[in-house]
C-alpha cells in the first residue's frame, strides 16, 4: 500500500534545472553557515566500519545495516553507516579538537529498512557534525543556544533560496520554539506523538521537542533513541530529564510537521551506563566506543545531522524528496507522483 502524501494543488516551482542549481546553492551556502555559527572545521567521512565494534549508530536498535565481507580481511563484515554519531566523538579525540570547536561531514547512508514515503528514502545525506564541550556546559541552555544558531542558519539560507527564485516565499517564522516532550504530551493528552508534533508545529512553525528516548508520564516513549549516543535521562534544571531534540517545522506543501535535524549533548559515562541499562544493552559495555568512552578517552561533545535533501526540499518547496535527490522507489509511488505534478530524479 502507497504511503504517499498527496499535496493539494501541487505545482513544482522550479524546473529540473533550477532545482539542481537551487540544491547546489543551498547546499554551498549552508554548510559555510553551519561552520561559522559552530566554529566547525570539515573533515572526511567512511561510508562504512567494522562490524562489532559499536561504532555505527543503532538508529531505533532494530533496523539492519547493510553489510558486505571485505576479501583481504578473512571475510570480517564491513557495516555501511547509519550515521556518524559515534564515529565523528572517536574523531573529535584522535584530531584533538578543543571545547569551543568541532568538526561537520558530508554523511552518506544505506537505510534498507526505510518505508519509502515523500520524505523517507533509502538514501540519506547528512550534514553530520560534532563539537566538543565542557562539563559546565551540558545544560538545557547550552543546548538551546546551540539550537537557535542553527537554525538561524538555516533562516539565512532561506532568505538567499527566495532572493534567487522569486516565485519562492519564505514561510519559517524567525524564532524557534522550544518545548519538551512531557509538555507536549501534557497539551495533547490524545494525540499520538506524531499528532503532537503536527499540532504544536501547526501551532508556532518552528519547534524543537527535547527530550527524546525515555519513557513519559504515560509509559510510552516519544520516539525511539539508541542509548549510547544521545544523554536522554540526565535531569536538567526545570526537572524534565533529556539533553537532546528534534528541529521541527510545519511544511505547509504537504500540511504537516517535519523533522529537519536530531541532535543532543552526548552521554557522559554515568548517562551511557544508566542508559544501557535502561534498554537491557549492558553487553555493549565491552565494544570499542564504549571502552574509549568509559576509559575517559573521548571528550564530552554535542553533536547531530542535519538533512540535505530534505533541508533542500523545504527550502525549494517540493513536494517529495526523491524531486531532489535520486534514489529506488516503488514503480506504483512513481506514477502516482508524475500524476500529481512531482517529478521523480
Amino acid at each position: 500500500m502507497s504511503k504517499l502524501i498527496k499535496p493539494k494543488n501541487y505545482k513544482a516551482l522550479l524546473d529540473l534545472k533550477q532545482t539542481e542549481q537551487g540544491i547546489k546553492l543551498i547546499k554551498e551556502f549552508f554548510q559555510q553557515n553551519l561552520s561559522t555559527e559552530l566554529r566547525l572545521r570539515r573533515v572526511t567521512a567512511p561510508l562504512f566500519v567494522l562490524q562489532g565494534l559499536g561504532i555505527n549508530d543503532d538508529l531505533n536498535g532494530v533496523e539492519r545495516a547493510v553489510t558486505f565481507p571485505i576479501k583481504d580481511l578473512g571475510d570480517q563484515k564491513a557495516e555501511v553507516v547509519h550515521s556518524l554519531a559515534k564515529w565523528k566523538r572517536l574523531t573529535l579525540a584522535e584530531y584533538g579538537i578543543e571545547p569551543g570547536y568541532g568538526i561537520y561531514t558530508d554523511m552518506n547512508a544505506i537505510r534498507a529498512d526505510e518505508e519509502l514515503d515523500n520524505l523517507h528514502s533509502l538514501y540519506v545525506d547528512q550534514w553530520d557534525w560534532e563539537a566538543s564541550m565542557t562539563a559546565s556546559q551540558r545544560t538545557l541552555t547550552f543546548l538551546k543556544d546551540v539550537v537557535n544558531r542553527i537554525y538561524s542558519a538555516i533562516l539565512r539560507t532561506e532568505y538567499l533560496t527566495c532572493e534567487t527564485y522569486p516565485q519562492i516565499k519564505p514561510f519559517l517564522p524567525r524564532k524557534i520554539h522550544f518545548i519538551h516532550s512531557e509538555e507536549l504530551l501534557q497539551k495533547y493528552p490524545d494525540l499520538s506523538p506524531k499528532e503532537r508534533e503536527d499540532a504544536i508545529c501547526k501551532e508556532y512553525g518552528a519547534v524543537f521537542v527535547m527530550g527524546i528516548g525515555g519513557k513519559l508520564s504515560n509509559g510510552e516513549k516519544h520516539d525511539g533513541r539508541a542509548p549510547d549516543y544521545d544523554d536522554w535521562t540526565t535531569p536538567n534544571s526545570d526537572g524534565y530529564l533529556g539533553l537532546n531534540g528534534d528541529i521541527l517545522i510545519w511544511y505547509p506543501v504537504l500540511e504537516r510537521s517535519f523533522e529537519l535535524s536530531s541532535m543532543g549533548i552526548r552521554v557522559d559515562k554515568e548517562s551511557l551506563l544508566r542508559q544501557l541499562d535502561l534498554e537491557g544493552k549492558a553487553e555493549r559495555k565491552q565494544l570499542y566506543f564504549h571502552q574509549q568512552l568509559l576509559n575517559d578517552k573521548l571528550p564530552l561533545s554535542i553533536g547531530g545531522g542535519i538533512g540535505q535533501s530534505r533541508l533542500c526540499m523545504v527550502l525549494l518547496h517540493k513536494g517529495h524528496i526523491g524531486e531532489i535527490q535520486s534514489s529506488i522507489w516503488p514503480e506504483e509511488q512513481r506514477k502516482e507522483c508524475k500524476a500529481l505534478g512531482m517529478t521523480l530524479i
